[in-house]
Protein backbone atom coordinates (compact mmCIF):
# COMPACT_ATOMS: atom_id res chain seq x y z
CA UNK A 1 0.00 0.00 0.00
CA UNK A 2 2.61 2.42 0.98
CA UNK A 3 4.20 1.73 -2.25
CA UNK A 4 1.35 2.70 -4.52
CA UNK A 5 0.55 5.58 -2.03
CA UNK A 6 4.32 6.60 -2.88
CA UNK A 7 4.21 6.24 -6.85
CA UNK A 8 0.93 8.51 -7.33
CA UNK A 9 2.48 11.26 -5.27
CA UNK A 10 5.50 11.36 -7.05
CA UNK A 11 3.46 12.87 -10.17
CA UNK A 12 1.47 14.99 -8.30
CA UNK A 13 4.27 16.56 -6.21
CA UNK A 14 5.98 16.83 -9.44
CA UNK A 15 3.48 18.77 -11.41
CA UNK A 16 3.10 21.32 -8.32
CA UNK A 17 6.56 21.89 -8.27
CA UNK A 18 7.13 22.49 -12.41
CA UNK A 19 3.68 24.63 -12.35
CA UNK A 20 4.93 26.71 -8.95
CA UNK A 21 8.32 27.24 -10.84
CA UNK A 22 6.71 28.39 -14.36
CA UNK A 23 4.23 30.83 -12.18
CA UNK A 24 7.41 32.44 -10.79
CA UNK A 25 9.37 32.70 -13.17
CA UNK A 26 6.52 33.71 -15.40
CA UNK A 27 5.75 36.70 -13.01
CA UNK A 28 9.25 37.70 -12.60
CA UNK A 29 9.93 40.78 -14.18
CA UNK A 30 12.96 40.82 -16.68
CA UNK A 31 16.48 41.11 -14.97
CA UNK A 32 17.12 44.87 -17.36
CA UNK A 33 14.02 46.43 -15.75
CA UNK A 34 15.77 48.59 -13.41
CA UNK A 35 18.26 49.83 -16.52
CA UNK A 36 15.02 50.13 -18.68
CA UNK A 37 13.72 52.25 -16.06
CA UNK A 38 16.44 54.39 -15.37
CA UNK A 39 16.83 54.90 -19.41
CA UNK A 40 13.54 56.09 -19.58
CA UNK A 41 13.56 58.72 -17.04
CA UNK A 42 16.79 60.63 -18.03
CA UNK A 43 16.78 64.79 -18.65
CA UNK A 44 17.69 63.69 -22.28
CA UNK A 45 15.50 64.05 -25.31
CA UNK A 46 16.28 60.68 -26.45
CA UNK A 47 15.57 59.50 -23.18
CA UNK A 48 12.01 61.28 -23.69
CA UNK A 49 11.48 59.48 -27.33
CA UNK A 50 12.62 56.38 -26.21
CA UNK A 51 9.76 56.25 -23.28
CA UNK A 52 7.26 57.57 -25.45
CA UNK A 53 7.56 55.19 -28.05
CA UNK A 54 7.30 52.51 -25.34
CA UNK A 55 3.66 54.30 -23.72
CA UNK A 56 2.67 53.84 -27.54
CA UNK A 57 3.58 50.33 -27.47
CA UNK A 58 3.11 48.88 -24.02
CA UNK A 59 2.08 45.55 -24.85
CA UNK A 60 5.75 44.85 -26.15
CA UNK A 61 7.03 45.48 -22.13
CA UNK A 62 4.06 44.19 -20.29
CA UNK A 63 6.55 41.79 -19.06
CA UNK A 64 8.15 44.43 -17.28
CA UNK A 65 5.33 45.19 -15.21
CA UNK A 66 5.52 48.78 -15.42
CA UNK A 67 2.74 51.25 -13.86
CA UNK A 68 1.61 53.15 -17.00
CA UNK A 69 -1.24 55.43 -14.83
CA UNK A 70 -1.07 58.73 -14.83
CA UNK A 71 -3.34 61.58 -13.48
CA UNK A 72 -0.94 63.91 -15.87
CA UNK A 73 -0.16 67.65 -13.83
CA UNK A 74 -2.18 66.47 -11.14
CA UNK A 75 -4.39 69.04 -9.38
CA UNK A 76 -2.65 71.80 -12.07
CA UNK A 77 -3.68 72.50 -15.42
CA UNK A 78 -2.15 69.87 -18.21
CA UNK A 79 -2.18 72.24 -20.84
CA UNK A 80 -1.50 75.79 -18.86
CA UNK A 81 -2.51 78.91 -21.10
CA UNK A 82 -2.15 76.92 -23.90
CA UNK A 83 1.13 74.90 -23.21
CA UNK A 84 0.86 71.26 -23.84
CA UNK A 85 2.39 69.99 -20.77
CA UNK A 86 0.13 66.86 -20.62
CA UNK A 87 2.87 64.34 -21.82
CA UNK A 88 5.50 65.81 -19.91
CA UNK A 89 3.11 65.26 -16.91
CA UNK A 90 2.47 61.32 -18.26
CA UNK A 91 6.60 60.94 -18.28
CA UNK A 92 6.74 62.53 -14.76
CA UNK A 93 3.99 60.31 -13.11
CA UNK A 94 5.79 57.39 -14.73
CA UNK A 95 8.84 57.96 -13.32
CA UNK A 96 7.61 58.64 -9.65
CA UNK A 97 5.06 55.32 -9.86
CA UNK A 98 7.99 53.02 -10.89
CA UNK A 99 10.95 54.51 -8.74
CA UNK A 100 8.00 54.13 -5.81
CA UNK A 101 7.45 50.53 -6.77
CA UNK A 102 10.94 49.52 -7.30
CA UNK A 103 11.75 51.20 -3.79
CA UNK A 104 14.45 53.79 -5.47
CA UNK A 105 12.11 56.97 -5.45
CA UNK A 106 14.32 58.95 -2.98
CA UNK A 107 17.41 58.06 -4.05
CA UNK A 108 15.70 59.39 -8.16
CA UNK A 109 13.36 62.45 -7.30
CA UNK A 110 15.39 65.13 -7.97
CA UNK A 111 16.88 63.39 -11.62
CA UNK A 112 12.74 62.31 -11.79
CA UNK A 113 11.55 66.56 -11.37
CA UNK A 114 15.05 67.72 -13.46
CA UNK A 115 13.69 65.34 -16.16
CA UNK A 116 9.84 66.75 -15.88
CA UNK A 117 11.92 70.25 -15.94
CA UNK A 118 13.91 69.47 -19.32
CA UNK A 119 10.81 67.99 -20.99
CA UNK A 120 8.52 71.30 -20.29
CA UNK A 121 11.79 73.55 -21.61
CA UNK A 122 11.39 71.16 -24.69
CA UNK A 123 7.46 71.79 -25.35
CA UNK A 124 8.73 75.86 -24.68
CA UNK A 125 11.26 75.70 -27.42
CA UNK A 126 8.26 75.87 -29.98
CA UNK A 127 7.60 79.11 -29.10
CA UNK A 128 9.68 82.73 -29.39
CA UNK A 129 9.05 85.89 -27.90
CA UNK A 130 6.71 87.06 -25.15
CA UNK A 131 5.00 83.16 -25.73
CA UNK A 132 8.13 81.60 -25.13
CA UNK A 133 8.56 83.58 -21.89
CA UNK A 134 5.53 82.91 -20.48
CA UNK A 135 5.69 79.26 -21.17
CA UNK A 136 9.78 79.17 -19.62
CA UNK A 137 7.83 80.53 -16.83
CA UNK A 138 4.91 78.77 -16.39
CA UNK A 139 7.49 75.66 -16.70
CA UNK A 140 9.59 76.90 -13.63
CA UNK A 141 6.83 77.26 -11.54
CA UNK A 142 5.84 73.36 -12.37
CA UNK A 143 9.32 72.67 -11.30
CA UNK A 144 9.38 74.10 -8.31
CA UNK A 145 5.91 72.69 -7.28
CA UNK A 146 7.06 68.78 -7.91
CA UNK A 147 10.32 69.75 -6.20
CA UNK A 148 8.32 71.02 -2.79
CA UNK A 149 5.23 69.00 -3.02
CA UNK A 150 6.00 66.28 -5.48
CA UNK A 151 6.32 63.99 -3.07
CA UNK A 152 4.08 65.13 -0.47
CA UNK A 153 0.98 63.53 1.46
CA UNK A 154 -0.79 66.68 0.24
CA UNK A 155 -0.58 66.19 -3.52
CA UNK A 156 -0.26 62.58 -4.46
CA UNK A 157 -2.11 60.99 -0.94
CA UNK A 158 0.79 58.95 0.26
CA UNK A 159 0.78 57.16 -3.60
CA UNK A 160 2.47 58.68 -6.30
CA UNK A 161 2.56 62.04 -8.08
Amino acid sequence: MRRRFTAALVPAVTAVTALVAFAGSAAAAPADKPQVLSSWTQTSSASYNAWLSARGNQGSWAAYGFDWSTDYCSSSPDNPFGFPFKTACARHDFGYRNHKAAGIFAANKSRLDDALYADLKRVCSAYSGVKKGSCDSTAWTYYQAVKALGSSPAVDGGAAA
